[in-house]
C-alpha cells in the first residue's frame, strides 16, 4: 500500500540524527557472554520474584523470575549455565534492583515453549505473557496488558518511527526482519481483534518505508522527520487525528501502539516459542571505534559490549544507556542490559553538550516546542525551590512524557528533565 503523509503535530525540535554512524551496519549477532546480570526490573510496574537459587542449572529461555501482579513480566536465562549468585544492586537508572547472575557454559542449550499453530486470540495473549514481551521502545510496559484492553479497540498502530538521534536499531529490523515484523502486527491484530494495521515511519527511512509499502493490509504512514513524533500520543495523531487528552490512553479512543521490535518478538513467540531474552541494540557515538547494529543477550555488561565494539576511539565525554534525549548518563561501564536497552552511546565532548548552566532566561522556549503543551519552567523553578506540590500544579508535569525536547532547546542549559523526574517522584511517594 502507498505511503501517504501523516499530519503535523505542534511542537517538538529537529535535533542532528547521527544516524550514518550506525545505520548502513547490518545486524550482528554478538558472541555468548561469559556471565550475565539479568535484572528482575525489566519492565514498568513490580519487578518480578526469582524462582532460582545459586548452584541451579538453567537453560536459555527459561523461567528464572515471575512476574509478580498485573502490570510486571517474566523473566528469562539469556544463556545456559549455572545460576551463581542473586544479589541487589544499583541500575543505570539509580534504583535498587534484584539481579540474577549466571556463568554460561557456552552450550547455548534452548529452552522454548511449542510453536503456535493458527492460534486464537486468546492463544496469542497467553503466549504473549509466557514469553514475557514488553515495549521495546523504551517504555517496557508489559505487551499482555496492552493486548488486553479494558475498552474496545479498533486500530494497531506500529511504531517504526525511532525518531531519537543516534538509535539505528529499530531501522536495521525493518530492512531485514520486515515479515517477521508484519507477521508479529498480524499476531497482536488478531490478539485485539482489529484489522485496521497502520505503521508510521520517519521520512528519513526511505527504504523502510519501501519495504512495507507492498503489504496491502498494512497502512504505511510518512511521519515528518522531527522529535518526539514516535511517541504513543503523538504517533496515534499523526496518523488517525485523534488528540489522546491528559491522563487518557490510546486505547480510549480505539487505539493500540507497538513497537517494531516488539512485533518482531511476538512474532519469535508465537511462531518458534522464543521468550524475549535478547534484542538489537545500537552501539554509536563518535567516542566508539565500531559503531554497529547487535543482537546482544538481555544482562550482558556494557564493558563486554563496548570491548566488542574495538573499545573506545577517544575518551568519552559521557556514556549513555538508550539514546540521547531519553536515555540514562552512566557513571561506568560496569552495568547490564535490560530488555529495554536500545543503545549504548559513547559521545565524545563535541556530541555530549555538558556545558554548566546559567540561570533562566524566561524565554518560554521550552513550552514553545512541548509536545505535550505544558510548562516545563514552571516545573523546574518550583522543583529548585524544594515546593514539589507547587511544581507539579503549575508545571501539569504528571503529564510530560520526559521526552527531553525542553532540556534540548534551553539557552540557559537547564536540567530540566531532572527537576521534571524528581517532581514526578515526589509524587508517586506522596502516593
Amino acid at each position: 500500500m502507498k505511503a501517504v503523509k501523516g499530519r503535523y503535530y505542534f511542537g517538538g525540535i529537529h535535533p542532528r540524527g547521527n544516524k550514518e554512524l550506525s545505520k548502513d551496519c547490518p545486524l550482528e549477532v554478538m558472541p555468548l557472554p561469559e556471565e550475565v546480570a539479568v535484572s528482575c526490573a525489566q519492565s514498568l510496574g513490580k519487578p518480578a520474584e526469582p524462582i532460582v537459587e545459586a548452584g541451579q542449572t538453567v537453560k536459555c529461555g527459561e523461567l528464572i523470575a515471575k512476574s509478580d501482579g498485573a502490570i510486571s513480566s517474566d523473566v528469562f536465562a539469556s544463556v545456559s549455565g549455572t545460576v551463581t549468585e542473586i544479589k541487589e544492586l544499583t541500575a543505570a537508572n539509580g534504583a535498587i534492583e534484584s539481579f540474577i547472575f549466571i556463568k554460561s557454559d557456552g552450550k547455548d542449550e534452548k529452552a522454548y515453549l511449542p510453536p503456535l499453530t493458527e492460534p486464537d486470540a486468546e492463544a496469542i495473549k497467553a503466549r504473549i505473557r509466557d514469553c514475557g514481551i514488553v515495549g521495546l521502545g523504551g517504555a517496557g510496559f508489559p505487551t499482555a496488558v496492552k493486548v488486553a484492553p479494558k475498552t474496545p479497540v479498533d486500530t494497531l498502530i506500529v511504531n517504526g518511527a525511532e525518531c531519537e538521534p543516534y538509535l539505528t536499531c529499530d531501522h536495521r529490523l525493518m530492512l531485514e526482519r520486515t515479515d517477521e515484523i508484519v507477521r508479529g502486527a498480524r499476531y497482536v491484530a488478531r490478539a485485539l481483534g482489529v484489522t485496521n494495521i497502520i505503521i508510521g515511519i520517519e521520512a528519513n527511512k526511505p527504504d523502510c518505508i519501501a519495504k512495507f509499502e507492498p503489504y496491502e493490509d498494512i497502512k504505511v504512514v510518512k511521519l515528518a522527520k522531527k522529535y518526539p513524533t514516535g511517541g504513543e500520543k503523538q504517533l496515534a495523531y499523526i496518523t488517525t487525528g485523534k488528540r489522546i487528552g491528559h491522563g487518557r490512553l490510546p486505547a480510549d479512543y480505539g487505539i493500540t501502539v507497538q513497537n517494531v521490535a516488539t512485533c518482531f518478538a511476538v512474532c519469535e513467540a508465537v511462531e518458534r516459542g522464543k521468550p524475549l531474552y535478547e534484542r538489537v541494540v545500537t552501539v554509536s557515538g563518535k567516542a566508539v571505534k565500531q559503531p554497529k547494529n547487535l543482537w546482544v543477550r538481555v544482562g550482558t555488561s556494557v564493558q563486554a559490549i563496548v570491548d566488542y565494539c574495538g573499545g573506545e576511539q577517544s575518551s568519552p565525554k559521557k556514556v549513555v544507556q538508550g539514546g540521547p534525549m531519553t536515555g540514562l548518563a552512566l557513571a561506568s561501564y560496569d552495568c547490564y542490559t535490560h530488555k529495554t536497552t536500545s543503545g549504548v552511546l559513547l559521545l565524545d565532548k563535541a556530541e555530549a553538550a555538558a556545558e554548566e548552566p546559567t540561570p533562566c532566561l524566561n524565554c518560554g522556549k521550552c513550552a514553545d516546542v512541548c509536545p505535550m503543551h505544558l510548562m516545563p519552567m514552571n516545573t523546574a523553578f518550583y522543583s529548585a525551590a524544594g515546593d514539589f506540590e507547587a511544581a507539579a500544579k503549575y508545571g501539569n508535569t504528571a503529564y510530560c512524557i520526559e521526552c527531553g525536547a525542553c532540556e534540548y532547546i534551553c539557552p540557559a542549559k537547564r536540567p530540566l528533565i531532572q527537576a521534571i523526574r524528581k517532581t514526578k517522584a515526589y509524587l508517586h511517594n506522596k502516593k
